[in-house]
C-alpha cells in the first residue's frame, strides 16, 4: 500500500472509529446518567479506540481517543465542573486508552500466524492496559477536583476509587471481551496488509 493511500486510510479510520466511539458513549451516557451524577457510565466507547490501537499502533489509538474526548467537549455532551478537568477527564483520559497499541505488533503477529491463544492474551492485555490507564486518570481527577462530593467519613482517595471503579471496571471487562470476540470473528478486517507482508516469525 502506498504512503499516501496508507495515510488516507488512517485518517478515514480514525474519523469512523471516533464517530462510533462517540455514539456508543453518548447512548450509554443517556441511559446511565442517574447512576453517576458527576459523570461516567458503563460504555463500549473504548472498543473502537482499542481496535484502532491494535490496527495502527500507538498513533491510531492515541489519535482516536484524543479526538473522542475532544468531540465530547465541543458537542456539549461532557460534564464539566472545573477547567483542568477538561484535560483529565476527557482529552487525557480517552487518549491514554490508545496505549493498548503497545500490543499492536503482538496482536497482528498472532492474527497472521493464526495463534488464538496469543491473540486472547494480547487482546486482553491491551484492552485492560488502556482501560486501567483511563481509570487512573479518572481517579486522579476524582481526588483533585471532586473531593467535595466525598462523604465526610470516607477518605477522598477511596471515594474516587469506588465512584470511578463503579463504571470503569465493568467497562474494562466488557471492552476486553468484545474486542477479543470482534478480532476472533473478523480477523481479516483486523489484519493490516502491510504488516502481513512484513510479518515477523
Amino acid at each position: 500500500m502506498g504512503s499516501n493511500s496508507s495515510k488516507t486510510l488512517f485518517l478515514v479510520e480514525v474519523a469512523i472509529f471516533t464517530a462510533i466511539a462517540y455514539l456508543l458513549d453518548y447512548v450509554s451516557g443517556i441511559l446511565m446518567k442517574n447512576f453517576w451524577p458527576q459523570g461516567g457510565s458503563v460504555s463500549l466507547a473504548m472498543v473502537p479506540v482499542v481496535i484502532m490501537a491494535f490496527r495502527w499502533g500507538l498513533k491510531g489509538g492515541l489519535a482516536t481517543g484524543f479526538l473522542l474526548g475532544s468531540i465530547q467537549l465541543f458537542s456539549g455532551f461532557a460534564t464539566i465542573y472545573y477547567f483542568l478537568q477538561i484535560i483529565f477527564d476527557y482529552s487525557l483520559a480517552f487518549a491514554v486508552v490508545g496505549f493498548a497499541g503497545i500490543f499492536a505488533k503482538s496482536v497482528q503477529r498472532a492474527l497472521v500466524n493464526g495463534n488464538k491463544g496469543q491473540l486472547l492474551v494480547f487482546a486482553i492485555f491491551g484492552s485492560v492496559l488502556g482501560g486501567l490507564l483511563r481509570y487512573f486518570i479518572h481517579f486522579i481527577s476524582g481526588v483533585t477536583f471532586f473531593a467535595q462530593y466525598a462523604p465526610e467519613d470516607q477518605p477522598v482517595w477511596l471515594y474516587s476509587i469506588v465512584y470511578n471503579g463503579g463504571y470503569m471496571i465493568p467497562s474494562i471487562i466488557i471492552t476486553a471481551v468484545v474486542v477479543y470476540l470482534l478480532i476472533l470473528t473478523a480477523p481479516k478486517q483486523m489484519m493490516r496488509k502491510d504488516f502481513e507482508i512484513n510479518k515477523a516469525v
